[in-house]
């Protein structure tokens, strides 16, 4: 048994604590708040969070390794539940384009949008898409995510979908950044098939999803189910293949239209639908009534110059709403969520306490891991952040910045800001 860590001397402690399942309405602003407060980690998991005192008389608080939060905010490791993070490189090409007035359809036209990543994908190894994810997995880190769900869905076939997961179950074993991989092969249809789409559409869900689950590469199934993309049948069709490989769920909804697509998760239980740019009141009150998390990605609207989603009212129907950054080459190259939560305090109108308990509780249900990440109590994983704060609410106020001034993932020290000594 290794040495216990302790955290103490924090102005805030944000333990979060509270009923075991996703916090919804007026559950999303209980912060579980402890000012002083302390944690105590040992092999991987907290002993003990809440009132210095009480923390203090457990007995492997004795020979505890201490670290001094300084007067700083304490708060759960964020639980990032939605990115696309393997790719060749940046879509620069589309950036520019879309700020000449271009649209989709003229960047694809290009040789531009999903395709060109695709493309680039490919034709990179597995050794060299691992060095990108890697880079990023420590950007991730320094911002203060120590879960980040991680999608493939820039292959397109069977060889380099299943190429993209290894490289994510290869990075994520190294560690330290715990990744949860997501299929989407159904993500757009490639171009040596936009005519058969529904050959596409039988490969996925007869070919790659059965491969994904005999290696054992992939946790959820997620589709892109909207105009121009697949079709709700579509949708029902990979819901059915991924429930008979043992895979959970999760979809893209109602991103550029009123689709249906978040009635269908709430249906078949996905863990979550994400995006929902368009979510209507059928989608919200369906969302409200199940126990589908709605994942908000509202850093591609701020990068698109899109409207934001409904997120006010969805908290407000009793919604439980997750916030992830959606870090992709094409619509979002953010892997900060601190800039996540500016944008939902200052463009959603959720409040602080909300946007941050929307990044970690609700971020682990999103994955499936809400019993063991995303608060800081006895019997959960040790995944905290110190943050450059005397007060929670600084942290969506101040944007441009890092915040993170340490990281622990496990009780283990996994990121250290510059000049930062506990």
């Amino acid at each position: 048994m290794s040495p216990a860590v302790l955290i103490q001397n924090s102005s805030q402690l944000l333990t979060f604590a509270g009923e075991d399942h996703p916090r919804r309405g007026k559950e999303m602003s209980s912060l579980g708040l402890v000012r002083q407060g302390a944690v105590l980690i040992q092999d991987g998991k907290i002993l003990a969070a809440g009132v210095k005192e009480l923390v203090l008389s457990r007995p492997e608080a004795k020979c505890a390794e201490v670290i001094d939060a300084k007067g700083k905010v304490v708060l759960p490791g964020f639980v990032d539940s939605h990115s696309h993070p393997v790719f060749a490189g940046p879509r620069l090409a589309d950036f520019e384009g879309r700020l000449q007035g271009l649209g989709y359809a003229e960047l694809a036209g290009r040789g531009g949008g999903i395709l060109s990543t695709v493309h680039g994908v490919r034709q990179a190894t597995e050794a060299q898409l691992a060095a990108g994810l890697r880079l990023s997995a420590r950007r991730f880190l320094e911002a203060g995510t120590t879960t980040l769900e991680a999608k493939s869905g820039y292959g397109l076939d069977l060889e380099s979908e299943l190429k993209i997961l290894r490289v994510i179950r290869t990075v994520g074993a190294e560690g330290p950044l715990e990744l949860v991989p997501t299929f989407i092969g159904a993500h757009a249809v490639p171009a040596e098939l936009k005519d058969r789409p529904e050959e596409y559409l039988r490969r996925v869900c007869e070919d790659m999803i059965p491969a994904a689950a005999r290696e054992k590469l992939a946790s959820f199934v997620d589709v892109f189910c909207d105009q121009g993309y697949f079709s709700l049948e579509d949708a029902r069709r990979v819901f059915e293949a991924s429930s008979r490989a043992g895979l959970g769920l999760k979809i893209h909804a109602e991103q550029l239209s009123r689709s249906g697509a978040s009635r269908l998760a709430a249906e078949a239980g996905a863990a979550s639908a994400d995006h929902l740019d368009f979510a209507g009141p059928e989608a919200i009150g369906a969302l409200a009534a199940g126990g589908t998390v709605a994942c908000l990605v509202p850093g591609s609207n701020y990068f698109l110059g899109k409207p934001y989603p409904p997120a006010r009212a969805l908290i407000d129907a009793g919604a439980a709403v997750a916030l992830a950054t959606d870090f992709n080459p094409g619509t979002c190259p953010c892997w900060d969520m601190r800039m996540i939560l500016s944008i939902a305090t200052t463009q959603m109108r959720l409040s602080p306490a909300e946007a941050l308990c929307a990044a970690t509780v609700n971020g682990a249900w999103a994955l499936g891991l809400g019993k063991t990440h995303g608060t800081l109590e006895a019997g959960r994983r040790g995944d905290l952040v110190i943050y450059d704060a005397e007060d929670y609410r600084e942290i969506p106020y101040y944007f441009g910045s890092g915040g993170a001034l340490l990281t622990l993932k496990g009780g283990q020290v996994v990121h250290r800001a510059a000049g930062f000594l506990p």
